[in-house]
């Protein structure tokens, strides 16, 4: 057994974990410190590890990219994301393709490169990725107004399949040059819809096949939604549509469902997520030789400028021009689309495409990405500022009990705040006179607890988590004026 090869990764894995820290305290985009990482432990650092494995690079990513996607489908809130819909599809459909083509036409006239290639670049740097983002705004404390949130989780989740079919689809027309571009169309409308089916038809057979199967042990259920989620893009992918589309559309099918142990298999799925994304960043830091991106430095810079301050905000503010997000909202947009770890998992495709000037390509894309990582996402807090589309952070408090829902559970676990100067403050809580299906679990009293009783008076401030049907929590909210909402930090 080769322990050396082990203990190394454990090690890589172990400096992740802890340069994360880095991150919450300086507000440094992690996937810059895990990229940096990578690159550290390579050939040219200090780690002396030579990798030169497009081909496994590229699985790695794409087995990542699964398990990514399913999780961030499971996290999806549906009833946030709906008002967002269609800015959300349109950002990742036509926000993709018009970043491409912009970028594509600017390098066909900057680089020794044909159209096609330009396009090709164009189409390898069009997604974006939101988790860089919002850990910077974690890290410093910062919200956001209006529906920035759900737009950018929507479009982030869901702009990685478009990238992927261009990217594709680019490979394909140059090195198959009888193909043609209409070929193309015919493919994405096969790709995304048989995608979209099958992902939707997948999440909603997950739901009842965890709930009545009744496994006799409970770590078995990790393994089952695991191989739900290779499976759905296997069978996607062996039929012709986007599997990772698929993969996504079935986490928000299954997440916004009830099930058994759904908590804990979202732990589990948040925890593989973070797994996949240090290996995968650690993985393209490896592949990289930093040497050889010093000769693309200068198109890489322009290019990197090109996509911040033109390519972006056009595709933003085009999909948008018709939608009533406001102007402050949509300037953000446009500068919080960073680039991730997937262009660089896609500049592999055409290293093992036989496309002439592969190599070139993928130094440029990793340079445009390291570019993009440092100069947008270290100056998220002070645009956000700058735009005022920054608000305060809501205060998220950790409970010691937890539910898990079940099939015969109708009622929801939800929050009240009893804000100063209600009918509440003062009442004892069998004074309040609460329905048979409304029931106060816990009172969360500053750093405190309360296993409440009926004798319980409520003070200002408190927060309870109660229980219980829908119709119930609002007629004791607006009876008593409560807030469904948390104060704010």
């Amino acid at each position: 057994m080769n322990t050396a090869l082990l203990i190394g990764a454990a090690i890589l894995l172990l400096l992740s974990v802890l340069v994360s820290k880095v991150s919450d305290r300086f507000g440094i985009p992690v996937l810059l410190l895990f990229l940096g990482l990578g690159m550290l432990a390579g050939s040219e650092g200090v780690g002396r590890i030579y990798f030169d494995d497009p081909a496994l690079a590229q699985f790695i990513g794409a087995i990542a990219l699964v398990l990514i996607l399913f999780s961030g489908g499971l996290d999806t809130k549906w009833k946030s994301v709906r008002s967002v819909l269609l800015e959300g599809i349109l950002l990742s459909t036509f926000g993709v393709l018009i970043t491409a083509l912009v970028v594509g036409f600017f390098i066909s006239h900057l680089l020794d490169f044909s159209i096609l290639e330009s396009l090709l670049l164009g189409a390898i740097i069009s997604s974006t990725d939101a988790a860089a983002v919002f850990a910077v705004l974690r890290s410093k404390g910062i919200n956001l107004k209006g529906k920035l949130i759900p737009l950018l989780e929507l479009e982030s989740g869901s702009n990685d399949p478009m990238a992927i079919f261009l990217t594709v689809g680019m490979v394909h027309l140059i090195t198959q040059p009888q193909s043609s571009a209409l070929q193309l169309v015919t493919l994405f409308l096969t790709q995304m819809t048989l995608g979209a089916a099958i992902g939707l038809g997948m999440g909603r057979l997950l739901i009842p096949l965890i709930n009545r199967i009744r496994l006799g042990y409970d770590g078995l259920y990790p393994v089952l939604t695991l191989a739900w989620a290779f499976l759905t893009f296997g069978i996607t992918d062996r039929l012709g549509g986007n599997g990772f589309l698929a993969v996504y559309l079935c986490g928000i099918v299954s997440g916004n469902h009830d099930f058994i142990h759904k908590r804990q298999l979202l732990r589990f799925h948040d925890g593989l997520a973070w797994l996949m994304q240090i290996t995968m960043f650690i993985t393209l830091g490896l592949l990289v030789f930093p040497s050889h991106l010093v000769p693309v430095a200068g198109s890489g810079l322009l290019i990197a400028a090109l996509l911040m301050l033109i390519a972006r905000p056009i595709s933003v503010f085009t999909c948008l021009a018709m939608s009533p997000v406001p102007w402050r909202e949509k300037a953000f947009l446009s500068w919080v689309g960073l680039r991730g770890a997937v262009p660089i998992i896609l500049a592999t495709f055409p290293m093992l495409g036989g496309v002439s000037n592969a190599e070139t390509i993928f130094n440029v894309v990793f340079f445009v990405v390291l570019t993009s990582v440092l100069f947008q996402g270290t100056s998220i807090p002070l645009v956000a500022r700058w735009l005022k589309v920054n608000a305060p952070l809501v205060t998220m408090r950790m409970y010691p009990i937890q539910i898990t829902p079940m099939a015969g559970l109708k009622g929801e676990l939800k929050e009240l705040y009893v804000p100063p100067h209600t009918p509440a403050v003062g009442k004892s809580i069998v004074e309040m006179g609460l329905p048979d299906d409304f029931l106060v679990i816990l009172v969360a009293r500053g750093n405190e607890f309360i296993v409440p009783s009926g004798s319980t008076i409520l003070q200002a401030e408190d927060i309870l988590l109660t229980l219980s049907e829908n119709q119930s929590f609002v007629a004791i909210q607006q009876k008593y004026h409560l807030d469904d909402q948390l104060p704010t930090q």
